[in-house]
């Protein structure tokens, strides 16, 4: 039994998790978390032992200074708790942390033993993965549970997947087997431009998750990185002739694809989306449509930075392909 001391109790709780490694293309997924800890101050409340899950020399630990003390961050997964406040609080609990290198079903089994004492009621688990996807298009998320009443009340895919999979896959399955329900969120990352950060992706993973869980999510920035990010791959795609008929070609098969996507439902969801964020009681933070703006990286005093632009395209690394 995991004993839990100086944590509330907890409101209406969701876990949401991301895992950097295999599941994690551009980083989008644990950025997206990253992100919801930064802008809601989560208090870490709880680490797995690194020596259990951890190969030191596939994940190394860090060295740094601590007002003239040495000191060492060890990889691991690390759960913190988070309150959001409105006219329907509920809390989050966060799981960020590394792929881990074994023991994966102690792993998981840990991970829901917290999810068992703090009450969690559903399981999202944030993943992304390359795929033949034009970075000019919206990205393509993709939900999908084991649950097949779950599929059908949240409107998720059910999983058909059969090949190798990553620990996101696997924490999937253990939520399932011990009767906690669990999603999982997928974004497609263009193999080209495959290099993180990808603020596209991650914008496109937070707002998902808003309509999964119901909630607004205070996107700092975000919007505004996705369309230099956007633009900074427009500009490298437009160098190569070769890499700029491509572009065209993933533009074209998606637009031909997704035509019936364009429905009713489709529309009316971002619609949705725009009037809470034009909805002034929500709160003062930054929207894609204008607004006060909070400080994205609240430990930047001196302003933030840019993110780099995009590395220059290049071909299919097939070590980071990832399941659908």
């Amino acid at each position: 039994m995991i004993e839990l001391e100086g944590v509330p109790e907890l409101i209406d709780p969701v876990m949401v998790a991301a895992f950097e490694g295999w599941n994690d293309a551009g980083d989008a997924a644990s950025t997206a978390v990253a992100h919801l800890d930064r802008e809601w101050k989560g208090e870490v409340f709880a680490a797995l032992d690194a020596e259990d899950y951890y190969d030191f020399q596939v994940n190394r630990p860090t060295v740094w200074m601590d007002d003239g003390v040495r000191k060492i961050t060890w990889p691991t997964t690390r759960l913190s708790v988070v309150r959001i406040s409105g006219e329907k609080p509920r809390d989050l609990v966060l799981v960020r942390g590394i792929e881990p290198s074994m023991r994966w079903r102690s792993f998981c089994n840990e991970l829901l033993g917290f999810a068992h004492e703090l009450g969690v009621e559903l399981v999202v688990i944030l993943g992304a993965l390359l795929g033949d996807t034009p970075h000019t298009r919206p990205v393509p998320i993709s939900g999908t549970t084991s649950d097949s009443d779950l599929a059908r009340r949240m409107d998720l895919e059910e999983t058909k997947y059969e090949g190798p999979t990553g620990i996101v896959g696997v924490l999937q399955e253990a939520c399932t087997h011990a009767g906690v329900p669990a999603v999982s969120l997928w974004a497609a990352v263009p193999h080209y431009v495959s290099q993180p950060p990808n603020p596209k992706a991650t914008l496109a993973l937070l707002n998902r998750l808003e309509d999964l869980i119901d909630v607004r999510i205070p996107l700092g920035e975000l919007p505004e990185d996705a369309r230099a990010w956007q633009v900074g791959v427009d500009q490298l795609a437009a160098e190569d002739s070769e890499v700029a008929e491509y572009v065209q070609s993933l533009e074209e098969a998606r637009d031909t694809a997704e035509l019936p996507e364009a429905s009713g439902e489709a529309i009316a969801r971002e619609f949705e989306r725009y009037l809470r964020r034009r909805d002034p009681s929500a709160g003062g933070h930054a929207t894609a449509d204008g607004g006060e703006a909070g400080p994205f990286l609240k430990d930047n005093p001196g302003g933030r930075t840019k993110p780099p632009k995009p590395p220059r395209p290049s071909g299919t690394d097939d070590d980071e392909s990832s399941e659908e």
